[in-house]
């Protein structure tokens, strides 16, 4: 009995290797602390190291030589610059293009964390509401300033729609005033929701699979090949919805669109 109440009392605890939270606690490498402020270098600072990295090598090293017949890789960079190039000028029109390697960045940096996340033993950063609000947040003061520096005052007039009734207009001015403040928490909570869901499924499952062994194990491991899918996908979808809403915020700045 006492040896049941152990093993119930570290499955409690959390030491299940399958333990579904584990995979998102922050670990320190190295404690840095200055003024008071943590500057700690992280286990989620260094997967943003790495992806820093691999965006550089894609997006320099494979296009340094142009081949007149590219190979796969310079293809693949290739694809991926007139993919994002395209979402701009759909979005954004001309006067986006000026704009085009900073959404093209915030892309690869959200997918390259995504799709870094989904390898074995690794972090996801972007499972973090601090990472994908610090994120959202310098998108919202960029577009903000975009729109002040090219409006100037007349930037207020976006909280105005044109052809409101007068009687109605306070009360649209106060809708549109909560809506644009919140773009920064709807934009870093749907991409750190989503992909704190996925991976937390993931390991449920795994976890089944680990527990039933392998006589009852399959279906489970079925489960868990299949979400993998899914979740490469919706890897890739969140880097995209990320970055076309940043073309969408963007391009209201620009023209004051409603």
């Amino acid at each position: 009995m006492a040896s049941a109440e152990n093993l119930d009392g570290n499955h409690s605890a959390g030491s299940f290797p399958a333990d579904p939270m584990h995979q998102f606690e922050i670990a320190r490498y190295v404690d840095i602390n200055i003024g008071g402020f943590d500057l700690s270098f992280t286990n989620s600072s260094l997967f943003m190291v790495i992806a820093v990295i691999l965006i550089s090598f894609f997006s320099i090293f494979f296009v340094r030589k142009q081949a007149l017949v590219p190979s796969r890789m310079q293809s693949l960079v290739e694809l991926s610059y007139e993919f994002v190039s395209n979402m701009v000028r759909q979005n954004v029109g001309q006067e986006g293009k000026k704009y085009f390697p900073f959404i093209f960045t915030i892309f690869m940096f959200v997918l390259f964390l995504n799709m870094l996340g989904m390898m074995p033993y690794s972090f996801t950063v972007t499972s973090h509401i601090a990472v994908t609000f610090a994120l959202a947040f310098l998108i919202f003061l960029l577009v903000t300033i975009v729109g002040f520096v090219k409006h100037g005052l007349g930037f207020f007039g976006y909280f105005a729609p044109k052809g409101v009734p007068i009687f109605m207009l306070p009360l649209l001015v106060i809708i549109e005033v909560i809506s644009y403040f919140t773009r920064p928490i709807s934009l870093s909570v749907r991409l750190f929701a989503n992909m704190m869901a996925g991976h937390t499924m993931l390991k449920v499952f795994g976890g089944f699979v680990i527990s039933l062994g392998l006589l009852g194990g399959w279906l489970p491991l079925g489960f868990s090949v299949a979400l993998t899918g899914l979740e490469i996908l919706v890897a890739f979808l969140q880097a995209y919805v990320f970055a076309i809403l940043t073309c969408i915020y963007l391009n209201d700045a620009l023209n004051l669109h409603h």
